[in-house]
């Protein structure tokens, strides 16, 4: 089982909302199911999905985890940061 956690943060690090997000499928890889989980988790959220800029990408190969703030996104948001980590692997 994959999963994702996402979380949304204000700018007193205190979190608004998270969710995880599950993806069983064992037939696609591991970046496929990165961006269907930031997609779903999106939907739940009701934004638009964070563009990935350089600095996002080697965080997340470092760490398995990113923060998306104001920048990643193209319209404003209420919040400070999109944090996503991947909690489990297949």
């Amino acid at each position: 089982m994959f999963r994702l956690w996402c979380k949304l943060f204000d700018d007193s690090n205190h979190l608004l909302k998270d969710t995880v997000i599950k993806n069983p499928d064992t037939e696609i890889n591991r970046t496929r199911k990165i961006f269907d989980g930031i997609k779903d988790a999106c939907y739940e959220f009701d934004l638009s999905e964070p563009i990935w800029l350089d600095s996002n990408i080697q965080d997340f190969q470092r760490h398995s985890k990113v923060r998306f703030n104001k920048d990643n996104f193209i319209e404003s948001i209420d919040f400070a940061y999109m944090e996503i980590q991947v909690i489990e692997e297949d």
